[in-house]
């Protein structure tokens, strides 16, 4: 039986069978909509389906599906977010703010290779006033080299330049006949510790220094000194390095001696220069980053990407009491730390092309004719070894690049350094540490693993409301809730468990990324170091079976 869509009567037979007209060919029993009429005694039974209005209902989709869709967007937009800020990058949610670092347009003064005078320098002394470049008596300089148990470092007259620096416990990840060279000065590389004094013409990382006789081996000693020497007008500059047994530390003093006619007022500064050069034997499969980065006890820990530097988006200098720079890299770090009571300055900039300068100002004040001055800092230049960070500045454990999940890594980390301890093994700690995470969340798997094999129970069940209901998403979802509510289940029960334990082992990867501890750490057999890819591939295949 048929309607006729023009006068709301009965037909007896298919459409298809009125001769003459263009219905039979349009309409057939299946698809003629059944209408209403306003005569017809069972008009009662008709009705007129709706518009599909997109507004009103929502597509055919399960609320779990919905829902895990909106959490992995937000965390992927989040993730982002977060990357970028970390990065050096602007965020997404607010406006970019304009750089007021006047320090960025240094190359528009006269000359940056020497101080800038001013009318009160050790008042108004900045990161700008600092000579730019490399010494240029480097020629004439004598290239002085002091060995420790840990380090051997080299320092050339030429500026009293710390022009290298030497991990002898720590081999070159490329040829592990060498060692680690962490500071080095020509060739391709440019990476040095200068220092030197602003307000005193000629007394600065450019001057020539005679060096005082000494020991240059520690040998059986705890601690020995190199004292270099420069005077300029009847002032006296003297650059002292002591190094320690089983330290990374430096210790760097200047002292001024004014035999001049008047009065001075110098400020000491020390920076790291550094390239922006890729370091040798970098992973094409992992970034970590590269970069200085400056503390104080306001604005905390921050890194600033060259990139930044270029752009002139690192932030002003920073004036504290407390607070150390640092030149940062993978596995290894140089840095400064002032140890004079009051205020000095913090500061970042580019001095060259593609060189870079995180540094900092220290103010001796006013000092008389016949007085001299004392200013004392510590360098530090080795590996990222936790229990060694944590024991040279505040916060300075941070130069490892733990990614925006520190929070959570640093426990992680923590708790490995217990379980080596007991094992004396990074590779069984790794496996331990592992097992003791998988236990810790066997709750919340274990109620996933029950959450899922719920829903797989009442699969068919879904699939018949799906049937019965495709054409009404609201009925859908609706006997969808009262299945979950019937059979008490919990729709997200089986992902929210698996979301929760993702950050942590993030943060797990981070913590094997970042650490040095694992560097040429062997665990068993082929495997000699744990930083490194597995040379025949056993354990990638091992796992790739496994799963």
């Amino acid at each position: 039986m048929a309607y006729c869509a023009a006068a709301g009567f009965r037909f007896a037979g298919s459409a298809s069978a009125i001769p003459g007209t263009r219905v039979g060919s349009i309409l057939s029993r299946n698809s003629l909509p059944t209408l209403r009429s306003t005569r017809h005694p069972i008009r009662r039974h008709a009705r007129i389906p709706e518009t599909y209005n997109a507004t009103r209902h929502a597509l055919p989709m399960d609320i779990k599906r919905t829902v895990l869709l909106v959490i992995f967007s937000l965390s992927l937009i989040m993730l982002w977010e977060n990357w970028t800020i970390y990065n050096g990058g602007p965020s997404m949610f607010a406006p970019e703010q304009p750089s007021t670092n006047n320090s960025a347009n240094v190359s528009t003064k006269s000359d940056v290779s020497v101080p800038q005078p001013s009318a009160n320098p050790a008042e108004n002394a900045t990161g700008a006033d600092v000579p730019a470049g490399p010494a240029t008596t480097t020629q004439l300089g004598e290239k002085i080299t002091i060995t420790t148990d840990l380090l051997k470092a080299e320092i050339n007259t030429a500026g009293a330049e710390l022009t290298r620096i030497e991990l002898l416990k720590h081999k070159d990840s490329a040829d592990q006949s060498r060692n680690v060279v962490l500071m080095e000065s020509g060739g391709s590389r440019t990476y040095v510790g200068q220092s030197g004094l602003i307000g005193v013409n000629g007394l600065n990382h450019r001057s020539l220094f005679t060096v005082r006789p000494g020991t240059r081996s520690l040998d059986a000693a705890d601690s020995l000194q190199l004292i270099l020497d420069a005077e300029q007008d009847g002032v006296k500059l003297t650059k002292i390095y002591t190094f320690k047994r089983g330290k990374y530390e430096i210790e760097l003093s200047h002292e001024v001696t004014n035999a001049s006619a008047a009065a001075i007022t110098p400020s000491v500064y020390v920076q790291l220069v550094r390239d922006a050069s890729k370091l040798e034997g970098d992973s094409r499969f992992y970034s970590t980053f590269t970069g200085p980065a400056v503390y104080t006890d306001a604005e905390k820990f921050r890194k600033l990407t060259f990139e930044d530097i270029d752009k002139g988006k690192q932030p002003p200098a920073a004036h504290t009491d407390k607070g150390w720079i640092a030149m940062v890299q993978h596995y290894f770090v140089s840095a400064f730390q002032p140890l004079d009571k009051g205020a000095y300055e913090l500061f970042t900039r580019k001095i060259d092309d593609k060189l870079y300068a995180v540094g900092a100002i220290m103010k001796m004040g006013s000092i008389a004719p016949g007085a001299n001055a004392k200013s004392t800092g510590t360098l530090y230049t080795g590996p990222q070894e936790s229990a060694k960070l944590e024991k040279f500045a505040p916060d300075f454990d941070l130069v490892k690049d733990y990614g925006w999940l520190t929070l959570i890594a640093k426990p992680i980390f923590w708790l490995m350094e217990q379980i080596q301890k007991l094992l004396g093994n990074w590779g069984w700690t790794i496996i331990v540490l592992t097992i003791l995470i998988k236990l810790a969340f066997f709750p919340l798997s274990a109620a996933s693993y029950r959450s899922m094999a719920k829903m797989k129970l009442v699969t068919p069940k879904m699939t018949a409301i799906r049937e019965r209901h495709k054409g009404d998403p609201q009925q859908m979802n609706a006997a969808m809730m009262e299945l979950y509510k019937t059979e008490k289940i919990n729709p997200l029960g089986g992902c929210l468990p698996v979301v929760v334990q993702i950050p942590v082992f993030i943060a797990l990867y981070w913590v094997l990324l970042a650490s040095v501890e694992m560097r040429h750490a062997p665990w068993l057999g082929w495997i000699q170091d744990l930083a490194a890819p597995d040379p025949w591939y056993i354990l990638p295949v091992i796992m790739a079976v496994s799963m």
